[in-house]
């Protein structure tokens, strides 16, 4: 297996700490980027983050903030303490939100001399339909929405957006190249979808436009997890 420069993201979304190292000890090789969620951080803590740089990986630390400015950015400090290599917020938090959250960012990586991370603004969850978003009294299309959002965001200086790879033409067309795409959402060919709604194989996602594709339980839940990843990374690094 050769090495490729990795586009993917891979979610430890387990139950423990020991199948977290089982599936590091798996999939360290090749996978350089591990999403970490509000389970494993609120049950392990910094503990868990320290793991996964154990392994010379990067942490992506998934906790989606969404609280009053001086909350959000009080916690966008300790995270870059933490040394966590990209943290999402949801850009559903407001203008100001998302610039104190900015702010705090560019400030603490200054003051401690690190690198800064990368801050993506959640728009609208790839579990999410346009029925779901009725429900909630939001009448526009989702791609309009997610447009919208990822506009806020960009107008805030976050780095990008995890969207679906659905919207991701919409969201370089309207906004440009170098604005970030995390997408969601994302299952090999004839793979059930679970409870994702928005879905796309990894090879069409990258093609779409999406900078990184972000996977769990396809991965983690397979008897082969180095080789599903191994395979996934070499189609998307190949997707022309």
């Amino acid at each position: 297996m050769n090495n490729i420069e990795p586009k993917l993201i891979v979610a430890l979304d387990v139950d423990s700490i020991t199948e977290a190292k089982r599936l590091l000890n798996k999939l360290s090789k090749y996978v350089k980027i591990f999403k970490i969620g509000p389970y494993l951080f609120t049950r392990y803590g910094p503990k868990i983050i320290k793991l996964v740089h154990s392994y010379k990986s990067e942490v992506f630390l998934d906790l989606k903030l969404h609280d009053i400015p001086n909350t959000v950015a009080n916690a966008v400090r300790q995270m870059v303490k933490l040394k966590v290599s990209i943290l999402t917020l949801h850009t559903s938090g407001g203008i100001e939100m998302m610039k104190e959250a900015y702010k705090a960012k560019e400030d603490e990586a200054k003051k401690r001399n690190i690198r800064k991370p990368i801050i993506l603004g959640i728009t609208v969850l790839s579990s999410f339909n346009k029925r779901d978003l009725l429900r909630i009294n939001i009448q526009d299309n989702i791609e309009n929405q997610v447009v919208c959002l990822s506009r806020l965001a960009k107008k805030c200086h976050l780095d990008g957006v995890v969207a679906s790879a659905k919207e991701a033409p919409a969201i370089k067309k309207d906004i440009g190249q170098n604005f970030i795409i995390a997408s969601a959402g994302i299952r090999p060919k004839g793979k059930h979808k679970d409870d994702q709604k928005r879905v796309m194989t990894p090879k069409r996602a990258i093609k779409y436009g999406a900078d990184y594709i972000i996977m769990g339980r396809p991965i983690i839940k397979s008897k082969r997890p180095d080789r599903v990843a191994y395979d996934i990374i070499k189609e998307i690094s190949n997707y022309e």
